[in-house]
C-alpha cells in the first residue's frame, strides 16, 4: 500500500481562501467542499492570518525587516567577494600545478 503524498498549498492560494472566508459570501463548509480541503485546515489558515494582522501595521516589524534586508545584502556581497577570491585562487593553483607537471 502506497502512502499518499501530502498536498502543499502556496501562500497565495491560502490567502485567496482566507479572503473568501472573511468575505462570508460562502460558509467554510461550502469552501471546504469546493476546494476539497478539510474545514479544520481552513479555520487554521484563517486564524493564522488574523493572528498576523497586527504585525502588518507595526513600525518595529518594518524596521526589523529593513534591517534584515540590509544584513542579507551585506552577506550576499561578502559571499560574492568570497566566490571571486576562491575562483582566483583556484585558477592560480591550476596554473601553478600545470607548470609543475610540465617540469617533470
Amino acid at each position: 500500500m502506497q502512502k499518499q503524498k501530502r498536498k502543499q498549498y502556496t501562500a497565495a492560494f491560502k490567502a485567496k481562501i482566507v479572503k473568501e472566508i472573511l468575505r462570508e459570501e460562502k460558509t467554510v463548509s461550502q469552501l471546504s467542499a469546493e476546494y476539497e480541503i478539510h474545514s479544520s485546515q481552513l479555520y487554521k489558515w484563517r486564524d493564522q492570518a488574523l493572528a498576523g494582522l497586527p504585525g502588518l501595521f507595526d513600525e518595529q516589524s518594518e524596521k526589523a525587516l529593513a534591517e534584515k534586508e540590509i544584513a542579507w545584502e551585506r552577506e550576499r556581497e561578502a559571499l560574492y567577494a568570497e566566490i571571486g577570491r576562491l575562483t582566483t585562487e583556484k585558477l592560480w593553483l591550476e596554473k601553478k600545478s600545470r607548470a609543475v607537471f610540465k617540469e617533470r
